[in-house]
């Protein structure tokens, strides 16, 4: 239920009890009101005024890390439901604050990202008589959070379907979810049902805006408004499943609190701004508006009628102008499905372009005569919110989505690099071959394709042809010069017929292989035991590359001898192998043993096959065969000597190098890869002992090899 570690250190929570309400008394005065015409607020509760603090109430417990809950219980006896307002919240970094019932329903976590700016917060409905609350509280804020309850709210209509049909509303209200809702459904996610001041019902809507930038400003009724707007709750997406019978749905997509932006009695209209967008998660839609004075032909009304799951009604006959109550309407004389009831007030009324034109005021419409409704006036209301969702669009603009699927019309991607070994035997060069995709759903006829080696200079091919969507075509490209030791090959493409490629995650492709150039034989030669099928080994690169693996090999074989050539360039290797059984490869099960030698007899690493499970050697090669050249024509290095910062001149040198430092015994202590000539390389040897040292720069003509020294 989302409790920190050490919540089971937790015990009986304390229960604040709430007066009961009078339901029938209740009920006979809703009913007496109801005869006004007007569709809303639709009372559900009561409320109660408290003052209920976390310094004052409940009870607070600390767990074994340092962290403490607080933890309260309100019931509220007989209640079909519990909301509540937080008249205080205030949440630090790491806290989270969780509402839960006794039929295990959740609400949060709440933080204090839930009303940014605002130090209040209303809280949904949650069924049944009794919630708990819960505030969890990191060790390192610990006295940060205040916390305080100013209003509950006993529901006393059973909106949840907890004893009976399911919500108040007419039998001939429509679920959204029915097929009368498949034209609408980008506009019925944009619809939420309000919880106003704590215990009444309202509907309203997300309005886009000419910058279509997901501000969520939101469309309701003026008769709605009430002391405790910038309180109000928000819920979205509270549509049945199931066209029949209505089935409920997730209650904690709400958004919490509101600013009161513009309103006018003349158009019974109140534009609010939500304290925050509705998360992704929610998948809502910002519906279009048309703030013209032409009437609608067709009109579609969603709504929460009676705080019931969100419904749809549709009128075939076009709008004509009326008033209700002193407010100029837009007049709905007749609804051809479905109808609208209290708690429907505020919502939207779209034309047959699907845009908005205005929000549900009142009238006579029921399910026993559902006749002459009134909305107030978009285009009235225009002047007063125009400077929120803007003028460039003219009078119309379409719905926006969030998550929307923008067409991808050019997009040229990177699909695969070819003709690439994974070692690189003395050779100087490469010629790539790759893969170009076309993604979008124009015909390619020209791309940029770039590439290069990590550390090298970048080349740029122009691809030119006719590609068409979703096929492929493969390419040759020219030869580029290659650095000693690891290479990173990337390709990369873009300008898609000369515009922006609108997919550059795709527009990538790496390799990685090993270039050993100049290059040097050096052979394992392994003497096996009976037990072949134990031994593996390989040969890796000093940033962890494998290059040559092998085993297992047959058993009973002892005396066997199996001899792997390798082609390795100046750096350092490691040799690992490894015994399954974990008794090596020598003493009682054959002689085995291994050495790594090269073709002039030098030995860099050997074995007696004494080494258990495993055994790992560590071997450079330093001067492999490669004419050397003067370093006093081609290389300068400077200061030299130096308490660790040298910079390396490449002179005369052109193209890609690598440059090694080893120390005193032949050890590699730095690699890195250049391009020359260019700017001086800083090599940094601080952190290394005084002493000195051998720098040599590889190139595929040659090494230039110079002796530096650290002094301090």
């Amino acid at each position: 239920m989302g409790l920190t570690a050490g919540a089971a250190l937790l015990g009986a929570v304390p229960v604040v009890d709430m007066p009961p309400v009078d339901r029938a008394a209740l009920l006979a005065e809703d009913a007496a009101n109801e005869g006004s015409g007007a569709k809303g607020p639709y009372r559900f509760g009561w409320n109660h005024l408290v003052d209920l603090g976390i310094g004052t109430h409940g009870e607070w417990t600390v767990l074994r890390n340092g962290d403490r809950v607080w933890r309260m219980g309100i019931r509220c006896p007989g209640a079909f439901s519990i909301n509540f307002v937080f008249s205080e919240f205030v949440v630090p970094a790491g806290g989270k604050v969780f509402v839960y019932n006794e039929q295990g329903d959740q609400l949060g976590a709440f933080t204090g990202q839930s009303v940014p700016g605002r130090n209040r917060m209303g809280v949904t409905q949650l069924p049944g008589e009794k919630i708990l609350i819960e505030y969890q509280e990191p060790a390192a804020v610990a006295g940060e959070g205040r916390l305080r309850i100013g209003r509950v709210t006993h529901g006393y209509r059973d909106i949840f379907d907890m004893a009976k049909d399911f919500g108040e509303s007419g039998a001939c209200n429509i679920n959204v979810i029915c097929p009368e809702g498949d034209d609408w459904r980008d506009q019925i996610r944009s619809v939420a049902i309000i919880t106003t001041g704590g215990s009444g019902f309202c509907t309203g809507t997300l309005l886009n805006t000419c910058a279509e930038d997901g501000t969520p400003y939101f469309l309701t009724a003026n008769h709605c408004l009430d002391a405790d707007v910038e309180d109000w709750v928000f819920r979205f997406n509270w549509d049945s499943p199931t066209c029949t019978p209505t089935e409920n749905a997730p209650i904690d997509q709400t958004v919490s609190g509101c600013t009161l932006l513009a309103n006018s009695e003349g158009t019974d209209m109140a534009f609010l701004l939500l304290n925050s967008a509705p998360p992704d998660e929610y998948e809502v839609y910002y519906s279009g508006w048309d703030h013209s004075a032409t009437p609608a032909m067709g009109m579609t009304g969603i709504h929460h009628p009676r705080g019931d799951i969100k419904k749809i009604s549709r009128s075939d006959g076009p709008a004509v102008t009326g008033q209700f109550d002193g407010a100029e309407c837009w007049n709905v004389q007749v609804w051809a499905d479905g109808t609208t009831e209290q708690g429907s007030s505020g919502s939207g009324l779209w034309n047959q372009n699907h845009q908005v034109v205005g929000q549900l005021f009142g009238g006579a419409a029921n399910c026993d005569n559902s006749v002459d409704d009134y909305y107030g006036r978009l285009d009235l209301s225009w002047p007063l919110i125009e400077e929120w969702l803007g003028s460039s669009c003219g009078d119309t603009i379409g719905g926006w989505e969030p998550l929307e699927v923008v067409p991808i019309v050019f997009d040229a991607s990177i699909t695969s690099i070819t003709n690439i070994a994974e070692l690189q035997c003395d050779q100087d060069s490469i010629s790539p071959n790759i893969t170009l995709k076309n993604n979008g759903t124009v015909v390619l006829t020209d791309v940029t394709i770039t590439y290069g080696i990590e550390g090298g200079p970048s080349y740029v091919e122009e691809w030119s042809g006719s590609l068409q969507a979703g096929q492929t075509v493969n390419i040759s490209l020219p030869s580029i010069p290659l650095i000693p030791g690891e290479n990173i090959l990337t390709v990369t493409s873009s300008a898609p017929n000369g515009g922006a490629d609108q997919v550059v995650l795709n527009d990538t492709w790496s390799i990685t292989f090993t270039a050993s150039l100049p290059s040097a034989i050096v052979s394992l030669i392994l003497t096996e035991d009976n037990f072949g099928s134990d031994i593996t080994w390989s040969l890796s690169t000093e940033t962890g590359t494998i290059l040559y693996e092998g085993g297992p090999y047959q058993d009973f074989n002892a005396g066997d001898v199996d001899s792997t050539a390798f082609c390795l360039t100046n750096g350092c290797y490691t040799f690992t192998i490894n015994d399954e059984f974990g008794d090596g490869i020598c003493c009682g099960s054959g002689e085995g043993r291994y050495v790594i030698r090269d073709l002039f007899g030098t030995v860099y690493a050997e074995s007696n096959g004494e080494y258990g499970t495993g055994r790992t050697d560590d071997l450079c090669l330093v001067g492999v065969s490669v004419p050397e050249r003067s370093a006093s024509n081609v290389l300068r290095i400077a200061p030299n000597p130096s308490a660790g910062a040298f910079f390396v001149d490449l002179g005369a040198l052109g193209g890609p190098v690598r440059i090694t430092v080893t120390d005193a015994i032949g050890r590699m202590i730095m690699a890195q890869g250049a391009i020359a000539p260019q700017d001086r390389t800083l090599l940094d040897l601080h952190l290394q002992p005084a002493g000195m040292y051998l720098l040599a720069v590889d190139h595929p003509t040659g090494r230039v090899v110079q002796r530096i020294m650290v002094e301090r």
